[in-house]
């Protein structure tokens, strides 16, 4: 896992700037729930009054809402009004002191809210309890349910008012306001605090059974009452809190749109950035191995490792940044605003993301194994691939395309059959999540109503609640299925971290020497060379002097270790044993870019760029002029099909040379090589696919233009060899012959066997 994070250490500032980008969106995501919240339960249900003092009452309501108080609340009373003409004007506009005087005077308001706004039943209840207590009247307390309110008043002889108003569902009642006559009997002497002190508790018994949410919403209905009866416009008042409000909610999510398109343009820029490098890392390193790595690891695989699995690595990576970094942020701000919700249901959303990551837990111990083995069937599919695309034409040859398909389709089935595997697992996810998410919504709802039947909770709150549940539980959610992502993930990290690790077996010195000039004498010395995890050498004691302007001609049988000494020669591989010398100087002293350049290489097998004939001569040297590209296809015998071609060297050619023959690529390389004009000329094998007259042609020129530089020739016919200074005979990985053709006809066997078993007796030019 660390693998994958190490990744992300060279973009922290791009990290910092991302986290604080979803912060602000975090903001905007948590705010809108917020703001709906408050467009129900402020906007709309309590016609946009936030708190339970009036913004403008009567001289009478300023008098009759100090019935309950307290000497203490009726001074905290007096001091946030001022008198204005007849009307009284709320002086506090603080947001936090209307909250504390909402707290200090929510119980008096609301007893006095609950005095003026009596039931006609609960008005003559009230009577009867007075009447009852006195007993000269005793006798007219069975009366007042017949009397009607203006009777009751006469017969009290007191300021009773009753009027018509809707109650919270919307019906027309009844109200009586008793507090006029509460008033005139406290001035008249009937009345004390202590006869008030009775109704008082008896009202709070009442209120205390009523939810907290209710209470302040009884305060708002006496607010909004008091400032109507005041002349305050309350539709305006309405009109202009939904509109603020929505105004709000459209900045906050244009700010959030922002930030979201501005994380999403960071993530995906590092991610993209963070794939480069990776693929330029690999390429790089790749580009650095010797032979044995490139065996070890096998092209397949490094294909892969350098296209699918940094793809892996780079799509979590971006979907980490994006959503990783978010989901943490969002859930625990959202904790907070749940908990400033005072829904107390956070046991509700407990549950749901115990129920998540239970699920999500499950599901990662089934599908996580298969993750490894699913890469290492991409690399055995195109391994598949690979080698029966390369080999198509003999595959055709020779009639084997059904056992080439049967072997591509056990590949694609083994892979198939572990891709079914897991995207059967991951696709219950989510529609498992998803049930989990609306039963936890269901869940919501249901409790929520209870509190709301309660008085404990309002509509609003409630929305905002599920609002934050799903967040928070999508946070958790998200969470989770990364921990899925991220193992994945990890997994194609470590195969890419495992290739740009490995260092390879060629290395330059720590002294190595750069060399401009060289006479190209190279000299063997006791070479043995044995490839990694081999129990024998492969070539053993090879020694040998190759002399400027000379030619030295390998042969010997397949296997003899032909093609592993001229490997050695550009540090392909390392000697085991003994060393090759350059001028006298052991090549391994030498950095390797400056051995190379003293070398043109001709493999055994040539190979072609997709480009034109004259880039791919131009590859060793791309400051050649077009004469020197001529010349070098000239002497490679190369020249009588560019000039038959209608582009002439600008022709092109395809992506390993597939348009062209067997011949004209060798022809090709071999150009490439001599354009390169090095002091050393290696040829593996490459005048194979040539025919004789072309052969012996191509050597002849070579010769003449080429005098100056060592010749090294790998060759199966002794005709390409016989006049060659210098012939070494290889047999078994050792040198049983050197010398002249003459010569090792005389005292070499094996060469004598080759050579007879090729050429006839007037052809040996036997004596």
């Amino acid at each position: 896992m660390t693998k994958l994070f190490k990744n992300l250490k060279p973009y922290k500032l791009s990290i910092v700037i991302l986290l604080a980008v979803l912060v602000v969106q975090a903001f905007g995501d948590i705010s809108i729930p917020s703001y709906m919240q408050k467009l129900i339960d402020t906007g709309i249900q309590n016609k946009g009054i936030e708190h339970i003092l009036p913004s403008k009452v009567t001289a009478d309501e300023y008098s009759e809402a100090q019935i309950f108080m307290t000497d203490d609340e009726k001074e905290i009373w007096a001091s946030s009004y001022k008198k204005m003409g007849d009307t009284y004007t709320l002086k506090v506009k603080d947001e936090k002191k209307l909250e504390k005087l909402d707290n200090k005077l929510l119980k008096p308001i609301v007893l006095s809210y609950q005095l003026g706004h009596m039931t006609v039943k609960q008005f003559k209840n009230t009577v009867k309890e007075q009447l009852t207590s006195r007993a000269e009247t005793e006798a007219l307390a069975d009366r007042i349910d017949d009397m009607s309110v203006s009777e009751i008043a006469a017969l009290m002889n007191a300021d009773i008012k009753s009027f018509r108003a809707k109650d919270q569902n919307g019906k027309m009642h009844t109200y009586v306001d008793m507090r006029p006559m509460i008033q005139a009997r406290i001035a008249s002497g009937h009345m004390d605090k202590s006869t008030i002190s009775k109704p008082k508790e008896e009202m709070d018994k009442t209120l205390s059974s009523v939810g907290d949410r209710t209470l302040k919403s009884m305060g708002i209905a006496y607010a909004t009452n008091a400032a109507k009866s005041a002349g305050v416009n309350i539709d305006k008042v309405q009109k202009s809190y939904l509109w603020n409000t929505a105004f709000k909610m459209m900045f906050v999510t244009l700010l959030m749109i922002a930030a979201a398109v501005i994380a999403s343009y960071i993530s995906s820029k590092v991610g993209a950035k963070i794939g480069m490098t990776l693929r330029k890392e690999v390429f790089e390193k790749v580009m650095s191995f010797s032979n044995a790595e490139m065996d070890s690891f096998q092209t397949s695989s490094l294909i892969t490792r350098a296209t699918n699995d940094v793809q892996q690595v780079q799509m979590t990576l971006t979907i980490m940044l994006r959503m990783v970094l978010y989901a943490p942020v969002l859930a625990v701000w959202g904790i907070f605003k749940v908990v400033q919700t005072g829904a107390h249901m956070s046991y509700v959303i407990a549950l749901g993301v115990l129920a998540v990551v239970i699920l999500v837990v499950i599901l990662m111990i089934i599908a996580l194994p298969k993750f490894r083995i699913m890469q290492e069937l991409v690399d055995s599919l195109n391994s598949v691939s690979r080698s029966i695309l390369t080999g198509i034409s003999v595959i055709r040859a020779f009639g084997r395309e059904s056992f080439a398909e049967k072997r591509f389709d056990k590949a694609n089935n083994e892979l198939k059959s572990t891709q079914l595997f897991t995207n059967r697992v991951m696709t219950f996810m989510q529609p498992l999540l998803m049930l989990l998410m609306n039963f936890l919504g269901v869940a919501i709802v249901w409790v929520a109503s209870h509190r709301i039947d309660t008085g404990d909770m309002q509509v609003g709150s409630m929305t905002a609640f599920l609002t934050y549940s799903m967040m928070i539980v999508m946070s958790f959610m998200i969470l989770t299925v990364m921990s899925i992502l991220i193992p994945r993930a990890g997994v194609a990290a470590s195969r890419i971290d495992e290739v740009i690790m490995s260092e390879s077996s060629v290395l330059d010195s720590a002294n190595a020497i750069e060399i401009n000039e060289s006479t190209g004498r190279l000299e063997f010395d006791n070479v043995s060379f044995r490839y990694a995890n081999a129990e024998e050498d492969v070539i053993s004691d090879i020694s040998f002097t190759a002399e400027p302007g000379e030619t030295t001609a390998i042969i010997g049988s397949t296997g003899a270790g032909k093609s592993t000494i001229v490997n050695l020669i550009p540090r392909f591989f390392d000697v085991t044993a003994g060393s090759i010398k350059l001028d006298g100087v052991d090549i391994r002293d030498i950095s390797m870019k400056s051995l190379r350049k003293q070398i043109g290489f001709v493999p055994q097998k040539g190979v072609l760029f997709s480009g034109t004939i004259d880039s791919n001569i131009r590859f060793g040297n791309e400051d050649a002029t077009p004469e020197e590209v001529h010349e070098a296809a000239e002497i490679a015998q190369a020249l009588e099909f560019i000039e038959e071609k209608e582009d002439k060297f600008e022709s092109n050619i395809a992506q390993g040379g597939s348009n062209v023959s067997g011949g004209q690529k060798q022809r090709l390389s071999i150009a490439r090589a001599i354009a390169k004009n090095p002091k050393i000329m290696v040829f593996d094998d490459s005048f194979s696919a040539l025919d004789m007259k072309t052969d012996a042609k191509l050597r002849r020129v070579l010769t003449k233009y080429e005098k100056d530089a060592t010749k090294i020739i790998v060759a199966q016919r002794v005709g390409t060899i016989m006049d060659a200074e210098q012939i070494i005979v290889l047999d078994d990985g050792k040198i049983v012959g050197k010398g002249r053709h003459r010569e090792l006809l005389k005292n070499c066997e094996v060469y004598r066997q080759i050579a007879e078993s090729q050429l006839s007796k007037s052809e040996l030019e036997v004596e």
